[in-house]
């Protein structure tokens, strides 16, 4: 069924091709594993990652021991059509260790504070949950529980509109920063993913393209 993709990729002398794996919602690099003919065409065939283990020298299923199987979103293969980029939703951790992702080593870092987007926050915020800091002002947000949250965002979204009734943008800019952490603390508490608010607002967009054309 999958034979004409499978002839477009290059695969080693020992039949195998690297596939890079990331989270598809975070864009976070998970692992880096390798699949033969067999164990791709499995993953396309089920919607779940298939790896070729090199030490054992057999397939294997990501998650079928764990439960933290990962679900195929998009494959994607490189220019020289000779490695994957693998989109997945993952159940669970990536890494054995029971890290999210395998790659957690430090060789180098820098400042990268002026990085932090909507996706870093989200990660950190769960960590800060998973992982508690003394010290920490989202971990304390997680400790008090769903109303000491919601009050903030009472407090954060009256705060948001004084600054729009005083049209001031610097502090319009510093309120809609709260709020925006404050509510994706709140999203972490409950369960809801960028992914969801994402996957909504399509599902909206999708209705009134459909109902522009009628």
């Amino acid at each position: 069924m999958y034979d004409e993709q499978l002839n477009r990729l290059t695969f080693d002398q020992q039949g195998l091709i690297p596939a890079i794996i990331q989270d598809a919602e975070t864009a976070e690099v998970l692992t880096l594993a390798y699949m033969n003919k067999e164990s791709l065409q499995k993953t396309l065939e089920t919607g779940e990652t298939y790896f070729y283990s090199r030490q054992r020298q057999e397939l294997w299923h990501k998650g079928e021991t764990s439960g933290n199987r990962q679900i195929v979103r998009t494959i994607r293969f490189d220019c020289d059509s000779d490695s994957l980029l693998v989109m997945v939703e993952p159940l669970g951790p990536a890494c054995h260790t029971g890290k999210k992702s395998c790659f957690y080593n430090m060789l180098q870092e820098h400042d990268t504070r002026d990085q932090m987007g909507i996706n870093e926050l989200t990660n950190l915020i769960s960590q800060r949950r998973n992982e508690a800091s003394e010290g920490s002002y989202t971990a304390y947000l997680f400790e008090e529980g769903i109303d000491k949250i919601l009050k903030k965002i009472g407090e954060e979204t009256s705060e948001v509109i004084i600054g729009a009734k005083n049209n001031d943008h610097e502090e319009m800019t510093w309120e809609i920063a709260d709020l925006t952490y404050h509510t994706l603390v709140l999203m972490e508490l409950m369960g809801v993913s960028i992914s969801d608010i994402k996957q909504e607002l399509d599902k909206r967009h999708a209705v009134k393209e459909g109902s522009a054309n009628e």
